[in-house]
């Protein structure tokens, strides 16, 4: 049984992932006071020195960090050692940010090692404990009857599981890469952020709340009220991706990893505690 090098173990996809490998893992954690899970953690920062000392033995390294960390990690990494890395769908986006820069940076270290490994690129991720994506939103329906939202809502979406996102990583470590590779991990199909908002609505057991459409212009002058102690903060940034479509094809998905993501209304029940965890 190959153990796993797990980086950011105590993270929320790290903290799934470590009770789906159970004995098989190491945690490489950077702050032991954060570790409530059994087995001792090594330590080490990501910017600093003791990483390679953490991977020493590892043959396969997952690293839930941000993948502006993967040239640190390729350094660290004993040379025949498998990496499984996360990146985001974000280096997609239309407006580029730091993030998605440091992804897209950690994505073509990757590919230039050839380094065998994938970096797996999750969309909008719900369902971890502490996730603030779909709880978020349902804390923003609890207070506001109307949602304005750019255009109504008619941009796409395709969230996905943290299960299922689990069950990738896990798939990723059990295959037998011959080389680095990219993957997209999405939800089953695209749907309007309109409907997103009406099946959160439902699943949180709220009223249906009544959708607005707004010109993009206006929501950016009312960006400043969601600073306001009862409401999620929105950033400049965050509006913009409203406003454009995020669907992807996940038909490699399930032919590298044989995963079937769960429908969206069975991770939403899965998230508000109607259904117990298959």
């Amino acid at each position: 049984m190959n153990r796993v090098h797990v980086i950011g173990a105590s993270g929320r996809s790290g903290q799934a992932l470590a009770d789906a490998l159970g004995p098989r893992l190491v945690p490489v954690i950077r702050n032991p006071a954060r570790w409530a899970r059994p087995g001792t953690p090594r330590v080490a920062d990501l910017e600093g020195p003791g990483l390679a000392a953490a991977l020493h033995d590892a043959t396969i390294i997952v690293s839930c960090a941000h993948a502006r960390h993967i040239p640190a990690i390729l350094e660290a990494a004993p040379p025949g050692a498998r990496l499984v890395a996360l990146g985001s769908t974000r280096i997609h986006t239309r407006w580029p940010d730091a993030h998605g820069q440091g992804v897209l940076a950690g994505q073509a270290a990757l590919l230039a090692s050839r380094r065998p490994g994938v970096l797996l690129h999750p969309t909008m991720i719900y369902g971890a404990q502490g996730e603030n994506n779909v709880q978020r939103l349902a804390a923003l329906l609890r207070r506001l009857p109307v949602v304005p939202l750019p255009g109504g809502g008619t941009s796409l979406v395709q969230p996905i599981h943290q299960a299922d996102l689990t069950r990738a990583i896990v798939a990723a470590i059990d295959t037998e890469w011959t080389g680095p590779e990219t993957l997209v991990v999405a939800g089953p199909a695209p749907l309007t952020y309109a409907a997103f908002v009406l099946a959160v609505a439902r699943a949180a057991g709220l009223g249906r709340p009544r959708i607005l459409a707004v010109p993009p212009a206006l929501l950016r002058l009312a960006l400043p009220l969601t600073r306001l102690p009862f409401l999620p903060s929105i950033g400049p940034d965050e509006l913009r991706r409203l406003m454009e479509d995020k669907a992807f094809d996940i038909a490699p998905m399930r032919a590298r990893l044989g995963v079937q993501p769960m429908p969206l209304e069975a991770g939403l029940a899965l998230t508000f505690g109607a259904a117990p965890c298959p």
